[in-house]
């Protein structure tokens, strides 16, 4: 086994995504611009299911609940992805870098069990709608979303520990952020053991919501055909489209970068669609939910009229 020598890291350097500063100045109003609209749409999310009482219900919880999560996990990522944009030396202490790994590991984790939760409050809407406000009651709601925020904590607690608990050679990691596949790659020693608690965690984490989601739509398939009229199929399906349309934007880009094969995707593809998962998914979820939603953006001319 070849020797290397172990590194102490008290800080570590982030390539980015690109080294040509004209490229760099690009992005950084990209950047900008995405993270702006980001937190508008959320915000405005969230005060809207706030205002209007209409909105009082638990499938506007979850999204009320998946907004507040799109937020802190923007935050987690696109300030110091701004900074570094217009800097000369794209540094970040240990301590940080630990912190920014954990907090987006848990946010990302507990996205997805709130897209299966959200999958099983649409299965209940359309297959039990007589029953839907008794079986979806408050404290089951509370329940679920409390549920989805451990789990994606505990599980991003694990998989931080085993990751920075690893001997570094070096601290220059080629991405944008800190992410467990690049500081993986830092390791002075054998990671397969790493790769294998990775793909258990990516099991755990991604395909149990995924399969969730999965039987959830298959029911609700099942039920809506069973709908006579043409009318009452595609208002059933409507109540699903949005939330449908996430749930496969988010699961097929991180399914990509996680459990695909690893001579799948170069390392630049990855930190583009990290890129994506981390800037362009929380800007586009309120509007998805809020363009095809005419609740949503009846709620938003009510309160426009206020003011």
């Amino acid at each position: 086994m070849e020797n290397k020598t172990q590194t102490w890291v008290r800080e570590f350097i982030l390539l980015g995504l690109s080294s040509d500063w004209k490229m760099q100045v690009f992005l950084f109003v990209l950047v900008l611009t995405m993270y702006l609209v980001t937190l508008v749409g959320n915000i405005l999310i969230l005060l809207l299911i706030r205002l209007d009482s209409r909105l009082h219900n638990p499938m506007y919880f979850f999204l009320s609940v998946l907004s507040f999560v799109d937020l802190c996990y923007s935050n987690s990522i696109a300030p110091q992805m701004l900074a570094h944009l217009l800097s000369a030396r794209k540094s970040i202490p240990f301590y940080s870098c630990v912190l920014q790994l954990y907090i987006s590991l848990a946010l990302g984790g507990s996205e997805f069990f709130l897209l299966g939760a959200m999958a099983y409050d649409r299965y209940v809407a359309v297959c039990h709608p007589l029953h839907y406000t008794v079986i979806m009651h408050g404290q089951l709601c509370l329940g679920l979303a409390a549920g989805c925020l451990v789990v994606g904590f505990a599980n991003s607690l694990m998989e931080t520990i085993i990751t920075f608990w690893l001997p570094l050679c070096h601290n220059v990691i080629n991405h944008f952020a800190c992410e467990t596949l690049a500081v993986l790659r830092l390791a002075c020693v054998d990671i397969s053991f790493n790769k294998v608690m990775v793909a258990i965690s990516g099991f755990l984490v991604i395909m149990l919501p995924c399969f969730l989601v999965l039987f959830s739509y298959v029911r609700i398939v099942a039920a809506i055909l069973n709908i006579r009229s043409a009318q009452g199929r595609s208002k059933a399906f409507g109540t699903c489209a949005s939330h449908l349309t996430v749930v496969c934007m988010c699961f097929g880009a991180t399914i990509f970068t996680y459990l695909g094969p690893q001579s799948a995707s170069s390392e630049e593809e990855e930190k583009t669609v990290a890129l994506f998962y981390a800037l362009v998914a929380p800007m586009l979820n309120p509007m998805i939910y809020s363009l095809r939603n005419k609740e949503v953006m009846a709620a938003l001319q009510k309160v426009l009229e206020k003011f």
